[in-house]
């Protein structure tokens, strides 16, 4: 059946999302819902269900002359709940806000000189905005913050290299945004912008705004004792063949206590493993399991890397103790758009405890949709949650 609604945030921007399965009716009711809110830019988050270009077209027609960008997900969280085939739209007003929005091309040669002359040329762009002189409701000047959001190809196995690039040309700006899915198919995911569909390229939006906003992530796992080391491995690909010198996927099976015929997204969603950088772990996720027992990563791996199996802990605890602490951070939460890694999705389901992380997420005004990666800053990471909370105050002269 399908499912609509709408959150509207003190800040301005409108939420919209829909489970309708045909693409022109479910932009046309998301059209419905917005209707009223004079509109700077869009995020489009949809379902593979939708074709890219049948989603540019439909947009083009019910918002004519408004800019857009967006992805396909690997599932959407709105107003409307969590779903795997429908779209969610994320409006930014005219007011309390300015936008830049770039394509990315050819992410594997983009380093360090490309990301400073691209945000260099954004930031003044984003100066030359013809809504930065209205920045709040009202037309009165208040002070104003920038950060990042970033949509990458999720099968294109280079969001370290395009992380670490942009967040050196950032400063000390703030970084986040995650990994286009296709819903576990791995076989394509699809950026848009105004208009053209993208592979292989990833989308950067400087947002800058008078609310205040608080970047965040927060991860479910401890380190266990099981540790692994990667003895044979192919990097570009993100392929383990080998982990303490045995074939990979029989090695982590075994240490799972299970067969390799019991290895699947379930069992990844539950155990992943994970690599210690400073006094901090972050996951490396399992993609995969192969035919020939080589383990697919969703994050970058190499020869000599040492694994440790993680123990999960509640997720549903650590994901409401997070978004309390951004509301006491921001003295109320106003609107948070996160990027969820698909695994955390998966776990919850089969644990059939999916409604309450709809409900947590529905309580603290969460928008955003699934992921095959997650970034933050610097870092691209799995099995994480990540996102921009935004508070209800403007910020002071």
């Amino acid at each position: 059946m399908r499912r609509t609604d709408m959150t509207v945030t003190n800040c301005g921007i409108r939420v919209a999302g829909t489970s309708e399965t045909e693409t022109l009716q479910a932009i046309q009711d998301l059209r419905n819902q917005i209707d009223g809110t004079p509109v700077q830019h869009l995020i489009v988050l949809f379902s593979i269900n939708h074709k890219p270009a049948a989603v540019c077209r439909a947009v083009e027609s019910a918002f004519p002359g408004v800019a857009y960008s967006g992805c396909t997900t690997a599932g959407e969280f709105g107003p409307h709940g969590m779903s795997d085939n429908g779209i969610v739209m994320i409006a930014f007003p005219r007011g309390g806000f300015s936008l830049c929005a770039r394509v990315l091309h050819d992410i594997e040669d983009f380093g360090a000189e490309r990301a400073t002359n691209t945000v260099r040329t954004m930031r003044a762009n984003l100066l030359q905005q013809p809504h930065r002189s209205n920045t709040t409701h009202n037309g009165s000047n208040r002070q104003k913050q920038i950060f990042a959001l970033l949509l990458i190809d999720g099968l294109s196995n280079m969001e370290e290299m395009l992380v670490a690039a942009i967040n050196w040309a950032m400063g000390d700006l703030q970084l986040i945004g995650g990994s286009s899915g296709d819903r576990l198919s791995y076989g394509q995911s699809s950026l848009i912008q105004n208009g053209t569909t993208y592979q292989n390229a990833a989308l950067l939006l400087l947002v800058e705004t008078c609310f205040p906003f608080e970047a965040f992530r927060t991860q479910d796992f401890s380190p266990s004792t099981t540790k692994f080391v990667v003895t044979a491995a192919d990097p570009e690909n993100r392929t383990v063949y080998e982990l303490n010198a045995e074939p990979a996927a029989l090695e982590y099976a075994r240490a799972l206590g299970l067969t390799r015929e019991d290895l699947g997204h379930y069992v990844f969603a539950d155990r992943p493993m994970g690599v210690r950088i400073a006094d901090e772990y972050f996951c490396r996720s399992v993609k995969d399991a192969n035919a020939d027992h080589s383990l697919s990563f969703f994050c970058a791996i190499d020869e000599g890397l040492v694994l440790t199996l993680a123990e999960p802990q509640d997720l549903l605890l650590s994901t409401d103790a997070a978004l309390r602490d951004l509301d006491a951070k921001l003295n109320g939460l106003d609107l948070v758009i996160g990027f969820d890694c698909i695994l955390r999705r998966l776990s919850v389901e089969r644990r059939q405890a999916k409604q309450h992380l709809e409900s947590t997420y529905q309580k603290h005004r969460v928008v955003g949709f699934h992921t095959y990666g997650e970034q933050f800053n610097a870092m691209h990471l799995n099995q994480t949650f990540t996102g921009i909370a935004f508070g209800t105050r403007q910020l002071a002269n």
